[in-house]
């Protein structure tokens, strides 16, 4: 099993910083490994709520289902899915208020038969570049 995690702060507050990363429908903005979503993401959003993604790393393109377990404006969204070859993946996003505005701390973990050994090394370090570059551009968008 992999895992990922990274925080970041931002001069907003909590609720604007939500607006962009509680919102998968504004994930094509700011969220590297998002391609495309394959339904419409529906405007009321709460647990049990189904999306399915494709989304890439290293370059390899991935159709997720996920299920939306957990969602609480403006705190936290807690996604988890299934991809294709039986990849396992649980994507947190939790939001905080901080004294200069907000932070926000990521949390992905993954497994499957294909992500073992050298490749899942690879997947992680991958992972971790996408979530840099992510934050860089929550960082244009957030001003």
């Amino acid at each position: 099993m992999g895992s990922i995690e990274k925080s970041a702060e931002f001069p907003v507050s909590p609720e604007k910083l939500w607006d962009v990363v509680g919102n998968p429908s504004r994930f094509d903005e700011w969220l590297n490994m998002h391609v495309k979503w394959k339904n419409e993401v529906p405007a009321d959003l709460h647990p049990g709520v189904q999306l399915v993604q494709v989304a890439s790393v290293l370059n390899m393109p991935n159709t997720i289902t996920w299920t939306i377990d957990e969602y609480e404006a403006p705190k936290v969204i807690k996604l988890s899915g299934t991809g294709m070859a039986g990849v396992k993946i649980s994507l947190t996003s939790t939001i905080a208020p901080t004294d200069a505005g907000s932070s926000v701390t990521f949390q992905t973990d993954f497994e499957g038969q294909m992500l073992v050994g050298a490749i899942g090394a690879a997947v992680e370090k991958a992972g971790l570049t996408d979530l840099d570059l992510s934050l860089a551009k929550l960082t244009t968008i957030l001003g």
